[in-house]
């Protein structure tokens, strides 16, 4: 997990943008100082704005919406931050028109993390806006890759019954923008980030260095895989689960499924209900209705 300096709320607002890519002035409040009077937060945000650190859109829809978003010198100054090493943010995160044109998606992605963000603080689970991250690169190989919408590091409460376990996730979030069969296909992509093991030339495994798959270079365990389910009506959303489920039946010879806890649940019961309440149904059985942080199956 990774430890923030709750009492520095500039560095958390900046590395929450630079990580989040962009966020409007209430989802940034909901994220950083809830407790607070959300003026608290614009002053915040105008103050990094005139320190050059982050910069502000407004859309045209849904009442004239403020985005914010980080400047390069803000990316760049987070960036030496020992909680932001390694973190690859887009390289068109401080650009205006990206921003515009990406809105729709990532702020549906951020809103995702406000859902676990708010259900954990209720539960007094451990799970810290930086335990939050977009867009983390996975090879498979030749030139490919898997890139979830987010990975989220999540630890339960001691209330559980397991001293708190850490669970960690692939969220992919769907907004309908792509059809059916190009959402089913992301769990084939899952499945070969599973069993890829890189090539290494001219070395051959060995039974003291046996081939590892490349994801066990950064988990103990695979991520569980969650799809929220946006941009649609409960129709548009069973179509898009008996897709999932459709993709789940091609990849049983494998084993992936049996190994790997693939979950599906609308966004609006996330909102509604939170996280951690049955709302989630298992791919290969949709008609089940489970808990993300449920024990896996292994």
């Amino acid at each position: 997990m990774i430890g923030v300096d709750a009492g520095s709320g500039d560095r958390l607002a900046l590395g929450v943008l630079s990580q989040y890519r962009m966020a409007t002035t209430e989802q940034m409040h909901r994220v950083i100082a809830p407790s607070v009077r959300i003026e608290q937060t614009r002053r915040r945000l105008a103050r990094l704005r005139v320190e050059g650190l982050v910069d502000r859109i407004t859309l045209p829809q849904a009442g004239r919406t403020r985005v914010w978003f980080p400047t390069s010198y803000g990316v760049q100054l987070s960036s030496e931050w020992p909680e932001m090493r390694g973190r690859r943010p887009s390289r068109t995160v401080s650009d205006p028109t990206a921003v515009r044109l990406k809105a729709g998606h990532t702020l549906t992605v951020t809103e995702t993390a406000l859902a676990f963000l708010d259900d954990a603080r209720r539960h007094g689970d451990l799970f810290r806006p930086l335990d939050w991250i977009p867009e983390v690169h996975h090879p498979i190989g030749s030139g490919e890759a898997v890139i979830p919408d987010a990975l989220l590091y999540y630890r339960r409460g001691p209330a559980d019954g397991d001293d708190g376990a850490m669970l960690r996730a692939f969220v992919e979030v769907d907004r309908a923008t792509m059809g059916p069969e190009r959402l089913a296909a992301k769990l084939t992509a899952y499945e070969r980030l599973y069993r890829y093991v890189p090539a290494v030339p001219g070395r051959r495994p060995t039974l003291q260095e046996p081939v590892l798959e490349e994801w066990r270079r950064r988990y103990p365990l695979f991520p569980r895989v969650l799809f929220v389910l946006d941009g649609t009506g409960p129709a548009g959303v069973e179509n898009r689960i008996n897709a999932l489920r459709a993709g789940a039946r091609l990849l049983v010879p494998s084993g992936f499924l049996h190994d790997v806890p693939v979950l599906v649940a609308p966004l609006a019961d996330l909102m509604r209900h939170g996280p951690s309440a049955l709302v989630w149904r298992p791919v290969h059985d949709p008609d089940q209705r489970v808990r993300w942080t449920g024990s896996a199956r292994r």
